[in-house]
């Protein structure tokens, strides 16, 4: 989980006319977190470009992370498309140049292209920048025609005209679910160290049509999706209508969503009653200075506690985010948040160590700022210290990373998180023990192809048991004035 699959001496071949490998390169795995979450969903951004392939051309997909070698050579694709992010960008590399050494035609795409083109042009036949999805049959049109352009460009716009995702180019066995959806692109937020405020990217909050994306979801024959928009409760009234078009369809999903969409706590309801099992909320910081820092509009951390209430009284589980080394924060952070955490009983929770990417206002501030450490992008992973912190030295920062994932990661924490109903506790030992506490089992798992197998089960039960809640809520709603029991059926 920490070191590529060993490249072969490239020998240079004749290439198979029309067809395209699309590759999503090996990225070292943070020893920290789980190696489950890498083999959640497969990337949607990959499959969204097969989606758009012309139907004379072959595409095949090749996961690195999945553990099974060196991408194939047998046959030689015409055209090897390769997304390119940060922390991967130097494989990404190893990968084009070796491509382009057998003879295939590459072309990189991805937000690293979007933030440093020039470097990720060196790598490349041609870089997309931008929207993928309908600069990939220009791109392909020009190689047939030998017109090939170094760069194509395309704005997020006309996003519910882009085709559906083909997902028949994934391998099944790979994932806990082939289920990856997208809804709305775009956030309301432009936090200064998110990716969408790199450069001058400007990224239109659109929506796809309800029924849409109700129809792609039953497509997959998954019982569970993973919605990756960035926030889907940025439209209230849209997340209304989508939970509308999921209820009858008695499947299960989660999503990234933030924290004021408790302003109305009637909505959540309905996501429960739509399938919502659980939310991924970007928390951030329990510092109202460092959200305002930020840039982020954000309720006030003193009613973190209550909001993750509303969403605990409906049946969904939380997955808190939390970026550490913001200005304000000092040595006490990782106590202070362990605490909070354990205190509200969150299920789970991911960090961060804050990170500014390139051509962000975060990374601009740094540079004007002298500090930034080093530019070596294979360390921005979120897991490394790259920037000198205010109140602490990078390595405290580092110290204290590993420290709070240690904590929540223990039985003692994921014991006194547990749901406070006693028949809820064994399904959520089960999934924190896997989830959490089995690296060792996850790299055999994967490896052996057996991801889906092994969660499927899982996955099933939590669907039947969600079922039975919603009914239950759907009838203590009906009865006037009754109080809804605090209920949570645990995934």
């Amino acid at each position: 989980m920490q070191v590529p699959p060993a490249l072969p001496s490239p020998r240079r071949g004749i290439p198979i006319p029309r067809t395209a490998l699309l590759i999503n390169p090996f990225y070292p795995k943070d020893v920290n977190a789980s190696f489950g979450k890498h083999v959640l969903t497969p990337t949607l951004a990959l499959t969204s470009i097969a989606g758009a392939t012309p139907p004379e051309w072959t595409v095949r997909y090749w996961d690195e992370n999945l553990l099974q070698g060196a991408p194939p050579i047998d046959p030689l694709p015409q055209v090897v498309g390769i997304t390119v992010h940060l922390t991967f960008a130097r494989r990404a590399y190893e990968l084009a140049d070796w491509f382009k050494a057998h003879g295939c035609t590459v072309i990189l795409g991805g937000l690293h292209a979007l933030s440093c083109p020039d470097e990720v042009q060196a790598h490349g036949d041609a870089i997309a920048i931008g929207n993928g999805v309908p600069t990939w049959p220009r791109i392909l049109r020009d190689i047939e025609a030998d017109a090939l352009k170094p760069r194509y460009y395309a704005e997020y716009r006309n996003y519910s005209a882009d085709p559906p995702p083909d997902r028949r180019i994934l391998p099944q066995w790979g994932f806990l679910t082939g289920a990856s959806l997208i809804a709305t692109q775009g956030c309301h937020n432009r936090c200064d160290f998110c990716y969408l405020a790199t450069g001058d990217t400007r990224i239109k909050y659109q929506m796809r049509a309800p029924d849409q994306v109700a129809s792609e979801f039953l497509a997959t024959g998954a019982p569970y999706g993973v919605f990756i928009d960035n926030n889907l409760g940025s439209n209230r009234r849209y997340l209304r209508s989508l939970c509308q078009a999921l209820a009858p369809l008695e499947k299960i999903w989660s999503a990234a969503i933030t924290l004021d969409v408790t302003d109305e706590p009637d909505l959540v309801r309905e996501m429960a009653l739509a399938g919502c099992t659980g939310v991924f909320i970007g928390f951030e910081s329990l510092s109202d200075d460092n959200i305002r820092a930020a840039g982020k509009r954000s309720p006030r951390a003193e009613d973190y506690a209550q909001r993750v209430e509303v969403f605990h009284r409906n049946g969904i589980q939380v997955n808190g985010s939390f970026v550490l080394g913001f200005d304000h924060d000092r040595p006490d952070v990782f106590e202070n948040l362990a605490g909070w955490i354990e205190q509200n009983r969150l299920e789970c929770a991911t960090f961060h160590i804050l990170t500014p990417y390139p051509n962000t206002p975060l990374f601009r501030k740094m540079v004007a700022e002298d500090r930034l450490l080093h530019q070596d992008w294979s360390r921005y992973d979120t897991a490394h210290c790259v920037f000198l912190p205010r109140h602490m030295t990078p390595e405290q920062l580092e110290a204290g990373y590993a420290w709070i994932y240690r904590r929540l990661f223990s039985m003692s924490s994921i014991w006194a998180r547990r749901p406070r109903q006693a028949f809820a506790v064994p399904p959520y030992l089960a999934m924190s023990l896997l989830y959490k506490r089995s690296n060792w089992l996850w790299k055999f798992v994967i490896r052996h192809r057996i991801t889906h197998a092994v969660w499927k089960p899982l996955v099933q039960l939590t669907r039947i048991r969600h079922l039975r809640y919603r009914a239950r809520l759907a009838r203590e709603e009906a009865v006037p004035g009754h109080l809804l029991s605090p209920i949570r059926p645990s995934v």
